[in-house]
């Protein structure tokens, strides 16, 4: 399993499954099946479920009469799929490379090695591997995240002789990363309602996370800054869901002033719209 620095103490949060509305079904799900390394867990109509073992990760759900949505509005930044190992990362990589995925980056982020890729429809993709939680530099909850050059051939030769099957029991939606209109109304949003710590701060970027981790979400207006609400239904994120403690969701649900639901399932909305859905565990 890929160490998520949570073996100091009881994991209290995870995410759950990302939900994206597309238009052409078929051929989002076939570049989350055949580039990403998704399996197919159940298809019934205009939905789609893909995941690993039994846990869904991603939902696509089409609707052709959704608008498609700008690059530049506020919504996902990018889904990022944590596996288990180095090695699975690089033959990931060998996968990529066979296949010619449509690759648009790689980073050593320090905390973290990644490779990114982008959607039919737009969406962004991270695949990544987190380094051991006891290299990561810290400073109270703030986690030091970095952008360097990613070894790719120190990958490849981590991978071995056994070829890419898809994604591995113990894949995750390690993280979600959000594009949003300014800075301080994300951060009263996910740190002060959702109650996540802020652990680090990039130029027009934060991130939050729970139990020790570098981030479980992130927020930024590198493409976004100044977008206003979103105009759904569009393209792009659906909903993200946030697996907690019952005491974590009343805990939100007494500081949220807009929350539907109860103590299994809170959905809230973003000062722009995007839907997350807190689900008890």
């Amino acid at each position: 399993m890929a160490d998520t620095g949570t073996s100091h103490g009881p994991r209290h949060l995870a995410l759950g499954r990302v939900v994206l509305t597309v238009k052409n079904l078929d051929a989002v799900q076939a570049f989350y099946e055949r580039a990403v390394g998704l399996h197919v867990l159940r298809r019934d109509g205009d939905r789609v479920e893909l995941g690993v073992g039994d846990a869904v990760l991603l939902e696509l759900r089409r609707d052709a009469s959704a608008r498609v949505r700008s690059p530049r509005e506020a919504g996902l930044f990018h889904t990022a799929f944590l596996l288990p190992s180095r090695a699975d990362l690089g033959r990931w990589v060998k996968h990529a490379a066979a296949t010619r995925a449509p690759v648009v980056g790689a980073s050593d982020h320090a905390v973290s090695e990644a490779i990114y890729l982008s959607d039919p429809e737009g969406n962004g993709v991270e695949i990544y591997v987190d380094r051991p939680a006891a290299t990561w530099r810290r400073n109270g909850h703030e986690v030091e995240m970095t952008t360097e050059q990613l070894d790719i051939d120190d990958l490849v030769a981590q991978a071995g002789a056994r070829a890419w099957a898809g994604f591995p029991e113990g894949s995750t939606v390690g993280h979600v990363h959000l594009q949003v209109g300014a800075i301080p109304p994300a951060e009263a949003f996910y740190a002060g309602v959702l109650g996540f710590d802020l652990t680090c701060r990039y130029p027009g970027g934060s991130f939050y996370a729970s139990d020790g981790y570098h981030h479980h979400l992130a927020t930024n207006v590198w493409n976004s800054r100044g977008a206003g609400p979103r105009e759904l239904p569009s393209t792009g994120l659906a909903e993200v869901e946030i697996r907690a403690d019952r005491s974590r969701i009343e805990a939100v649900r007494q500081r949220a002033t807009d929350a539907a639901g109860d103590g299994e399932r809170l959905v809230l909305r973003d000062p722009w719209g995007t839907s997350v859905a807190l689900v008890a565990h």
